[in-house]
């Protein structure tokens, strides 16, 4: 399965959706990135004359690539019969280290923990521009595919 592929069955769409490209794909974990654009719906609020990128939202880029992308590729050979795949967030916990500004570009770095009883569970660090850690945490998430 392509990177292409696995973007196309995420479940989301702009301005929700964030994934640009993945990097690096195995059954062992992914490698991604996300661009932050300027207008983004959230930096007029957040914060005022100082835009940052809110915590929750670099959360659901690192569960977007770390879980659900990695989920996907998990459950290719399902997929692959046409079924649709179904990822919900179980459980998060992010420590938080830099700010991410308006048109940064970041990456994501995913290593799985533990797949069973269709819960994936994955270690996930997300990077600025210059490789320095911004956040990083456990995040886990429920697969199900739906014939």
């Amino acid at each position: 399965m392509t990177s292409k592929q696995i973007i196309n069955l995420l479940p989301y769409q702009h301005p929700f959706l964030f994934v640009d490209e993945l990097t690096a794909i195995s059954s062992e974990g992914i490698t991604g990135n996300y661009t932050f654009k300027k207008e983004d719906y959230f930096y007029k609020g957040h914060f005022k004359n100082n835009p940052v990128t809110p915590g929750v939202i670099l959360t659901e880029c690192m569960a977007q690539i770390g879980v659900v992308c990695l989920g996907i590729y998990m459950l290719k050979d399902e997929i692959a019969n046409e079924n649709e795949p179904k990822i919900a967030l179980t459980s998060s916990q992010v420590d938080f280290f830099l700010p991410v500004f308006p048109g940064e570009k970041v990456t994501v770095v995913s290593e799985k923990e533990v797949f069973r009883f269709n819960k994936l569970k994955c270690k996930v660090k997300l990077l600025n521009e210059k490789g320095q850690l911004v956040c990083r945490g456990q995040i886990s998430g429920m697969t199900h595919i739906f014939a």
